[in-house]
């Protein structure tokens, strides 16, 4: 069966976004329950990145995150909380519910909404970055394909 894509430039940014989502899907989905909370990382400063389950936790929180930021350029809604699970199906089910949370998120959108020059009109990170919505979404992304790539270094460490 071939391929389906979305439509224009959000239709691109969501098909990129699904792909970074299900590869980190494959990543982890053959991780054993019990593998989530091993503490990986003791050194680390980041509390983001200790376990498995910190980071799988981090990046569904910040998947939300950034859809939420997006939203409420046109109405405000407020961030999920962020929740610890103790099954590898939860977060599963989790990355799901984050791309169609994003994806109606853009339903409310069009392409030349992207692209902002005027700074007064963008998003303000909570780190401080200004960012307009295509800039968000890129960030989203990378952000998952950074976290995909710890996860996979931490799976050599576990031995999986």
């Amino acid at each position: 069966m071939a391929k389906k894509y979305r439509q224009g430039a959000i239709g691109a940014l969501l098909d990129i976004y699904e792909n970074a989502i299900s590869e980190l899907k494959v990543t982890v989905k053959n991780i054993p329950d019990s593998a989530l909370t091993v503490i990986v990382d003791p050194h680390t400063k980041d509390d983001n990145c200790r376990s498995l389950q910190t980071v799988l936790s981090h990046v569904v929180s910040s998947g939300y995150g950034y859809a939420t930021s997006i939203h409420n350029l046109k109405g405000n809604k407020a961030r999920p909380e962020k929740t610890f699970h103790l099954t590898m199906a939860e977060y599963l089910h989790d990355l799901d519910d984050v791309f169609y949370f994003t994806e109606n998120v853009f339903a409310a959108f069009t392409d030349h909404e992207l692209e902002q020059f005027d700074n007064t009109l963008k998003i303000k990170a909570g780190w401080g970055q200004l960012y307009d919505i295509e800039q968000m979404t890129e960030h989203a992304i990378v952000h998952i394909l950074r976290h995909r790539r710890q996860i996979e270094k931490f799976k050599m460490q576990l031995g999986y």
